[in-house]
């Protein structure tokens, strides 16, 4: 049942649940996809909970005016496509699973998304955030492991451009240390090699001898002091203690080092099949951003040093 309605037909509460269902076991989307697919529906059936038709009555009408109360509201572009998104992903579902003769939102008809630029640290700065962890003086709780610890996390970020997701659940046994590659279950279960850099490699297994896990291949790669899985969250809170402690100017997220990687291996003439796969983008499109992060980069450059740019 959606959250907040009590009095919604539990015919319509059965398609909601067959498809969380068929997108859990069968497509094995990820906890957010999930997430994101239940607050869309639960969006769309809040805005017509006086007079819902039923998920199979809903006509194209009925998305257009909830369009246009998204636009009045100002909601983000970004945060009106991923709703519908997810609500034509939930019609696809009841065309071919369900009966339904075919999506009332084939016609619709959505707001350009917003083209932003991803945000990418220099060289400079890159330096500056993974050295921090062994400049500063080390936490009196602290085990005396802990910065080579977060200083691996940060080398391994930008070595190998994976999210924070697939580095927190990464476990020993993930690591090759002869071909010096990790292996990373990426989104929908899939896996995918990446080569780590000698940086990464080495501050690895410093970290590792330190904390003495170098031979336990079934424990997770990264622990905290109590020698549990690392969260995401304590990688992300990690991460903005070293960013304090660094004249990096704005904030840099875990995204961001993946930014930087992508971004940075273009500017050095890497070719954008390899990203992708580096990566693990489904679509070549979704890699596509970095060239334009790439071009620009070249533009500021050129406009600031030819004599005759302005």
């Amino acid at each position: 049942m959606l959250k907040g309605e009590e009095t919604s037909d539990p015919k319509d509460d059965q398609l909601i649940e067959a498809f969380m269902q068929f997108h859990d076991v069968e497509k094995n989307s990820s906890p957010k996809t999930l997430r994101n697919y239940s607050q869309a529906l639960n969006a769309f059936h809040t805005f017509h909970a006086e007079k819902f038709p039923g998920w199979k009555n809903c006509v194209s009408d009925d998305f257009r005016a909830y369009l246009f109360q998204c636009m009045k509201d100002e909601v983000a572009r970004s945060t009106i496509r991923l709703r519908f998104s997810a609500l034509r992903s939930f019609y696809k579902f009841l065309v071919h699973r369900q009966g339904l003769d075919k999506s009332p939102l084939n016609d619709i008809q959505l707001p350009k998304a917003e083209r932003k630029l991803p945000v990418v640290l220099n060289q400079k700065q890159i330096v500056e955030l993974l050295e921090i962890p062994l400049k500063l003086d080390l936490d009196k709780q602290a085990p005396s492991w802990m910065p080579r610890r977060d200083a691996a996390i940060l080398e391994l970020f930008y070595s190998s451009g994976m999210r924070l997701s697939e580095l927190a659940d990464l476990n020993v046994i993930d690591i090759d240390k002869q071909s010096e590659c990790v292996k990373v279950l990426g989104k929908g279960g899939k896996e995918r090699i990446v080569p780590i850099g000698s940086y990464a490699m080495k501050a690895i297994e410093n970290y590792l001898d330190s904390a003495d896990i170098l031979h336990q291949k079934s424990s997770p790669l990264f622990i905290s002091k109590l020698r549990k899985r690392l969260s995401t969250r304590s990688i992300g809170k990690l991460l903005k203690k070293y960013l304090d402690a660094s004249e990096i100017p704005f904030n840099v997220t875990p995204h961001k080092l993946r930014h930087s990687f992508a971004t940075h291996l273009l500017d050095n003439g890497a070719d954008l099949r390899s990203v992708q796969a580096l990566l693990g983008h489904a679509s070549l499109s979704t890699t596509q951003i970095y060239t334009h992060v790439t071009k620009e980069r070249l533009k500021t450059a050129y406009d600031e040093s030819h004599p005759r740019a302005k």
